[in-house]
């Protein structure tokens, strides 16, 4: 039960709403984002309340290198985490109280951008006394997708950078059943709507 965890996992509702508000940081490949999103347990649904985001463009004519988005994401963690309290909560003078908890991209993806949201979110989770939690970034697109179609057994062609697979529920997890690491069909999307603009 929730109330035996220690304390710094327990998830507390927001104090202003009863809400769970979570503080998601995803910065697995060239973009950094900081999203928060409110859960209402009695009606069960979800509001984005802010996403605030920054991009790394490379160079022309160059892939993103992991350095280079590493840094890119740490020179705006702060603003974008600044940016995402005000715009969800504008005109509170301490609106990290009403966190339930923050959440990162564990993986997979690029391990210098991963390592920086990962530092990020556990310096805040310290700061804040808020739980953390890592998640899977292939799992949290499958789980976006079956919350805003309302899909409740969904077998899904995951295209999403180097990833091509076929996953789908089973057995109380998400199994890969198929996947191709020789072509990869997100990579080639991604470049052809950047060639095409």
């Amino acid at each position: 039960p929730l109330s035996q965890l220690p304390p710094h996992l327990r998830y507390r509702p927001s104090p202003s709403t009863g809400h769970t508000v979570v503080l998601g940081i995803e910065g697995s490949a060239n973009k950094v984002a900081f999203g928060i999103l409110s859960y209402d347990p009695s009606a069960q649904t979800y509001q984005t309340l802010s996403n605030p985001r920054k991009t790394y463009i490379a160079p022309k004519g160059c892939g993103f290198l992991p350095k280079e988005t590493a840094w890119h994401h740490q020179r705006h963690v702060v603003a974008l985490v600044r940016c995402a309290l005000r715009e969800a909560y504008p005109g509170q003078t301490r609106p990290e109280d009403n966190l339930s908890a923050i959440a990162f991209t564990l993986g997979p993806g690029m391990g210098g951008p991963l390592r920086s949201c990962a530092v990020a979110a556990r310096t805040l989770s310290l700061m804040w006394n808020v739980p953390l939690i890592s998640v899977n970034h292939c799992i949290a697109h499958i789980e976006m997708g079956r919350v805003a179609t309302s899909a409740s057994d969904p077998v899904v062609l995951y295209v999403s950078g180097g990833n091509t697979q076929v996953i789908a529920y089973s057995d109380g997890r998400y199994r890969i059943f198929g996947e191709t690491i020789d072509i990869a069909v997100g990579n080639c999307l991604d470049r052809f709507a950047r060639a095409v603009g």
